[in-house]
């Protein structure tokens, strides 16, 4: 019975203590708030940040050649060797492409959002966010391996430029240095049209949420006051929507330059970073060459994404 009788008094006691620590947290909000912060701020730093520091640590060390293994002998080789011409031209390459898919995700993407944003009822609106999110939905690697069908020669696309008697047309495309290739699988155009396909939702959201709060009135007021429509855009829409286009190009230019399976399957012969990554690591492993290249996305990303917080980006997303 005594037993018995000790359970309410330490249901009370339980009671209490929970009560004393709920007060303590009530009122110290700063350690409510980093007791919450605490596990996933460990787990971020040492299995995020530990392991990218511990790559990036590789960079300073030396390969040898001879024996096929990593030195720990500290040397600045590895960043030396980024300006030869042959590494300089693989950065060069995938800036540019980088640059290319963000413009063409922005030239496509902007006229969707606005549609979506001030024309679409709540039906059609529906349907272009499943129309948008759905090729999300499949693998990465379906999509980039059915690009390679789908711009073959023979394909579907190649079918539909003759049927329309456009074959003309591509092949002086194909010509221009640069852009082209043998075939459009083959090509520069072909490998940004991939990029762009996969990485245009991306784009697309960002600059409907960020068109979505610029208040109707404006445009109207703009064209109120005999404003022509380009001079709205640019004057009115553009400014206020500039945030979402920046916040979107954050992913189409940082996953354009990590990505290494798109130009390993599409496009000329040539690496970009991700594939030379790749090469370095998994193939020769020469891990402190491929931590050097590591750095360029990096610093490039850490440059971007300071130009993206002056300008509002963050907002958007």
């Amino acid at each position: 019975m005594a037993e018995l009788a000790s359970f309410p008094a330490l249901g009370v006691t339980d009671g209490g203590l929970r009560r004393r620590v709920s007060n303590v947290l009530y009122q110290r909000r700063n350690l409510a708030l980093c007791l919450m912060l605490t596990p996933p701020l460990l787990w971020f730093g040492v299995v995020y940040v530990g392991s990218l520091l511990t790559l990036l640590s590789q960079s300073v060390f030396t390969f040898d050649d001879m024996t096929m293994s990593v030195v720990a002998k500290v040397t600045t080789a590895n960043f030396r060797s980024l300006l030869v011409p042959a590494n300089l031209d693989i950065v060069l390459r995938t800036l540019a492409m980088a640059i290319a898919v963000t413009l063409g995700t922005v030239a496509i993407g902007f006229p969707m959002a606005y549609y979506m944003a001030h024309y679409a009822s709540a039906r059609e609106k529906g349907f272009f966010y499943v129309g948008v999110m759905l090729p999300m939905w499949a693998s990465y690697i379906v999509k980039a391996y059915a690009w390679t069908v789908l711009l073959a020669k023979g394909g579907v696309i190649y079918w539909g430029l003759n049927h329309l008697h456009l074959i003309g047309m591509l092949e002086i495309v194909l010509q221009i240095p640069g852009i082209g290739g043998d075939t459009l699988a083959t090509s520069h155009l072909g490998r940004f049209l991939v990029f762009t396909y996969i990485w245009l939702p991306f784009m697309i959201l960002p600059i409907q949420a960020a068109i979505e709060r610029v208040p109707a009135n404006l445009l109207l007021a703009s064209s109120d006051l005999g404003a022509h429509p380009v001079q709205t855009f640019r004057t009115v829409l553009w400014p206020l929507a500039l945030p979402g286009v920046v916040a979107g190009s954050i992913f189409t230019f940082s996953l354009t330059l990590g990505d290494y399976i798109i130009p390993q399957l599409i496009g000329p012969s040539g690496l970009y970073i991700g594939s030379m990554v790749y090469t370095l690591q998994g193939t020769i492993g020469n891990l402190p060459m491929a931590a050097a290249f590591t750095c360029v996305p990096i610093v490039l990303i850490t440059i971007y994404l300071a130009f993206a917080r002056r300008l509002g980006a963050f907002n958007a997303l």
